[in-house]
């Protein structure tokens, strides 16, 4: 399989970055592409093709991914429409906000549209541990898993409906941010109690890792995880009142559903 990114910014270069350090697809068969030859010569000496001109990229791919700001993917769409291979290739679109309606009207040619998906990771793509959400617009179910085997390689992958996509972009993409913010919160919070600052972070995130892990390995619902650890009368229980005092449900879910809006 040869993969074609264009778009190098901090999505796109995610992206290329969990390209190469998975073992999905070959090095040389990955084609990264941005008007900015600073912003691809970076993958270059890992391998990895670059060029300036999206249509060089989209003529060497099986995938492409069209990466970059909302605002720009008519822009890109039509200016590589006349090279894209209708029969034989297949597209994802990564940008926020973009619908399967628009993604119609911008591509179709002669009432056909090759294989399209929409696509929103996260920026732990470039670790192999992103969230994506995955919405087939003109596609299969074995192209769709071909598709979906790819992105996997790169972290956890849901096939969802396209009503869905924006709550799964405040959930998983806003929500890496959100979750960074409570890795900062804690790690001031440790700093106070006495820990040097890169010390907290680093008990802070293993903390949450270790929190992760548990959940996957037992598959408990988070609320009987806390009771593990809740002893009546402790410490725990002290602490998480508190923070319910202080809205912590509450601000989380709200924040999610203002991401949503």
């Amino acid at each position: 399989m040869k993969v074609s990114v264009i778009g190098a910014g901090a999505m796109g270069g995610a992206i290329v970055e969990g390209l190469l350090k998975g073992n999905y697809v070959n090095h040389e068969d990955i084609c990264v592409s941005d008007v900015s030859r600073t912003a691809v010569e970076r993958f270059a000496d890992r391998g990895a093709n670059i060029t300036t001109e999206n249509h060089m990229a989209v003529m060497g791919g099986d995938v492409i991914f069209v990466v970059v700001k909302p605002w720009l993917v008519e822009k890109v769409l039509c200016s590589i429409k006349d090279v894209l291979d209708y029969e034989h290739q297949q597209l994802i679109i990564v940008a926020a906000g973009i619908s399967s309606t628009q993604i119609r009207e911008w591509l179709t040619k002669e009432d056909t549209l090759l294989p399209t998906w929409l696509c929103i990771p996260n920026i732990a793509i470039a670790e192999l541990a992103s969230m994506t959400f995955l919405v087939p617009v003109e596609a299969d179910l074995q192209q769709t898993e071909r598709v979906k085997d790819l992105l996997d390689s790169m972290g956890k992958t849901i096939v969802t409906e396209e009503r869905l996509l924006s709550a799964g972009t405040t959930l998983a993409s806003c929500g890496i941010a959100y979750a960074m913010r409570y890795v900062r919160a804690a790690a001031e919070g440790g700093v106070e109690l006495g820990f040097k600052a890169n010390d907290a972070k680093q008990i802070v995130m293993q903390t949450m890792k270790g929190a992760v892990e548990l959940l996957e390995a037992t598959g408990l619902h988070p609320e009987a995880a806390i009771d593990l650890v809740t002893t009546p009368g402790g410490v725990t229980i002290k602490g998480l009142n508190e923070m319910e005092h202080a809205g912590f449900t509450s601000s989380v879910i709200r924040g999610l559903k203002a991401g949503a809006k």
